[in-house]
């Protein structure tokens, strides 16, 4: 009964903290407050609950890792003219009628290549953004614009073979990457195509007002424009291709990006060195300044903190074994249809508990891997189910990082979620197709099966 109502009110601190606006760092640890004291009356010590939290948020690192350098790309890629040659060009091409479905498209495409949402949100999400920064007076409400966005950055981070989610997935459940990023998309053309279609219906009856045409004089006022910036987009293009670990990518294109901002851009060495700890930002008098600015170390330290807490709280979760009573309630789990449903539950439970996709991931397998092999569902039903419900459903938690990051990004807050279309259609589709399953073979008679995992594993482990 304790730990019910720790939960109950712990999720209310949560959607309160994100309805608010509440930094979520501070309903985080109240619910740890709860879930502590809940924990000393079942008798655990303050100190062994204390080196479950510290054993727990040792898993922070590499995820904090990603997070700064994705704030040193945002800033060098400012600082190097990358993102304003973007706008530039972009503004001279699209049109307020075609932008929300050429945003969807283009983060989607970039996704694709890189593999990870943050790093698309923040080189050409970022650069979408500054391009409506002139409608925010006019009524428009950017969070279509964002959703868009975030919503595209999501189709590659679910189905890139650079996507450090994708092999998490097929790492922990044994199976063949290729073979699941096939079957991932047989699942993903209806709710890619309906996403296309209010993409299209949004553009048609909601045209996107652009920054104003002097937004393009002051750019090739305020940078030096030409081929030259583009290198460390270009860098992180061919890197991609060539399947280099994303993180290395990031880190070479924040080096070409400093070369072009001291060379080319004429900023000095230790001018590039404060934008990439603070952000960049312009000259007061600048017309830009309230326009071009952002990223940064710093801006992700916060983010971090919130990393830090949510493992720190799935160490206490995973080592007091609170979830035990709910392992034992998906013994009533029979079918294909029963399995779908639960795992769109506990993935959301697990995103909005965990505060990462990672850790939503993790949990969720850990919580049905038993439950279907106890069905007879082979290994590629259970990634599949993870990669149609709790990688898409994480960002649509707004206190997750999954999307709170993204938002953070693009400078706007959880009214993102309405407009991320891809992100929810993809568990609804599989729901409602759920309902005509009948048998564990039903589900996979189509696919071919699996190979079991590859030797490619191996060499991004240490990346995820």
């Amino acid at each position: 009964m304790d730990i019910g109502l720790a939960f109950g009110l712990s999720f209310g601190l949560l959607l309160v903290g994100a309805v608010q606006g509440i930094f979520i760092a501070y309903p985080l640890l109240l619910a740890m407050a709860l879930f502590v004291g809940v924990l000393r009356r079942r008798g655990f010590s303050l100190q062994a609950l204390a080196a479950m939290g510290w054993t727990g948020s040792q898993k922070a690192l590499p995820v904090i890792g990603v997070l700064l350098i994705i704030g040193a790309v945002t800033a060098s890629w400012m600082a190097a003219g990358t993102v304003p040659t973007l706008v530039y060009y972009g503004l001279q091409v699209v049109t307020p009628h075609s932008f929300v479905l050429v945003a969807f498209g283009l983060a989607s495409a970039v996704s694709l290549l890189l593999g990870t949402s943050f790093g698309t949100v923040g080189t050409v999400g970022v650069a979408l953004m500054i391009m409506v920064a002139g409608g925010e007076n006019s009524g428009f409400d950017r969070h279509l614009i964002a959703g868009a966005i975030i919503a595209g950055a999501y189709v590659g981070d679910r189905a890139s073979p650079m996507s450090s989610s994708a092999l998490l997935i097929a790492a922990i459940t044994r199976t063949d990457l290729y073979d699941n990023i096939r079957r991932m998309w047989r699942t993903s053309l209806l709710p890619l195509g309906l996403a296309i279609a209010i993409y299209a219906g949004f553009a048609g009856f909601a045209p996107v007002p652009l920054a104003e045409s002097s937004l393009i004089a002051d750019l090739a006022t305020e940078f030096r424009l030409g081929p030259v910036t583009l290198l460390p987009a270009g860098v992180m293009v061919v890197l991609s291709l060539l399947r280099v670990p994303v993180q290395r990518a990031m880190v070479a294109s924040t080096t070409t990006a400093i070369a072009v901002a001291v060379a080319y851009q004429h900023y000095s060495g230790w001018q590039v060195l404060q934008y990439l700890l603070t952000g960049f930002h312009l000259e007061a008098d600048s017309p830009l300044n309230a326009i071009v600015l952002g990223g940064g170390v710093a801006a992700m330290l916060r983010v971090s903190l919130v990393v830090v807490i949510s493992t720190a709280f799935v160490g206490i979760f995973a080592e007091t074994r609170l979830l035990h009573r709910l392992e034992r309630s998906l013994e009533r789990v029979k079918t294909p249809g029963d399995r779908i449903w639960a795992t769109t539950l506990l993935g959301t439970l697990s995103a909005a508990f965990g505060c990462t996709q990672t850790i939503a991931i993790l949990l969720t397998q850990q919580l049905l891997g038993p439950t279907y092999h106890r069905t007879s569902a082979p290994p590629p039903a259970l990634a599949l189910d993870l990669e149609n419900t709790v990688v898409v459903i994480s960002p649509l938690i707004p206190w997750n990082i999954a999307g709170l990051v993204p938002a953070t990004i693009l400078g706007v807050n959880a009214g993102f979620i309405p407009f991320a279309c891809y992100l929810y259609l993809v568990p609804l589709v599989g729901l409602v197709c759920a309902k005509g399953r009948s048998s564990p073979g039903e589900v996979l008679s189509s696919l071919p099966p699996s190979k079991g995992p590859t030797a490619k594993f191996d060499r991004f482990k240490k990346d995820i």
